[in-house]
């Protein structure tokens, strides 16, 4: 497994070298609450960023906003090109919760519109957990709330390994239950189609479709 490993031409400078000696040993020590004081553009981002270094564990960065979310995760994706970055936030562009307005006798429907792009980078954020240790993620506060248990979500991933043998409909059936539909035109995230012993499917957390050939 890769491990956590910066790139870049930058050198920690001033007081930096001192406050990661000062936050890692908080962590070996087992604080649970420590600070890091410093004004904007002073290099808190790089200084953390030799923390997660120093001490190789999976990371949350939990902002207060899409806006500073996503300026983090560009920030981590440059020093830390090899490994897992991902940007986790809410996929809603808009929501509309359910309301009554009792004085209009006015019923509201809920409605929501969500980014799909966003969507997609959140499923790749869950992917990366569950299969390496790598992993940074950059969140909004919208993450702690519940999004199901790991056990469930894990138990709808299906693994395929080159060589191995499948049975042509179990596999289908378990794309469905994890709620992947057929479209035998438009091969959009989520979905798969299948001719003859061909079977394309595009992930609903990459860009790159995945072809299994079936043989006999």
């Amino acid at each position: 497994m890769t491990d956590f490993k910066i790139v870049s031409d930058f050198k920690m400078t001033g007081d930096q070298p001192e406050a990661v000696d000062k936050l890692v040993a908080g962590l070996d020590k087992g604080f649970q609450h420590q600070t890091l004081l410093g004004v904007t553009g002073s290099g808190k981002t790089f200084t953390m960023a030799n923390v997660i270094e120093r001490v190789q564990r999976p990371t949350l960065v939990i902002c207060h906003n899409k806006t500073l979310a996503a300026q983090l995760s560009s920030e981590f994706k440059e020093f830390f090109p090899d490994n897992a970055v991902e940007y986790f936030v809410s996929y809603y562009d808009y929501y509309q919760p359910e309301a009554y307005v009792p004085s209009k006798d006015l019923y509201i429907e809920k409605d929501a519109d969500i980014n799909e792009e966003i969507d997609k980078l959140r499923h790749a954020a869950t992917h990366a957990l569950l299969n390496r240790r790598d992993v940074l993620i950059v969140a909004s506060v919208s993450c702690i709330y519940g999004l199901g248990e790991p056990g469930e979500y894990q138990g709808f991933v299906t693994t395929i390994k080159k060589g191995q043998h499948y049975g042509r409909q179990q596999l289908l059936r378990q794309l469905i239950d994890a709620q992947y539909t057929r479209n035998e035109m438009d091969l959009a995230r989520g979905k798969f189609r299948i001719k003859g012993d061909t079977l394309e499917i595009q992930p609903a957390y990459e860009e790159l479709a995945l072809r299994i050939e079936f043989f006999w």
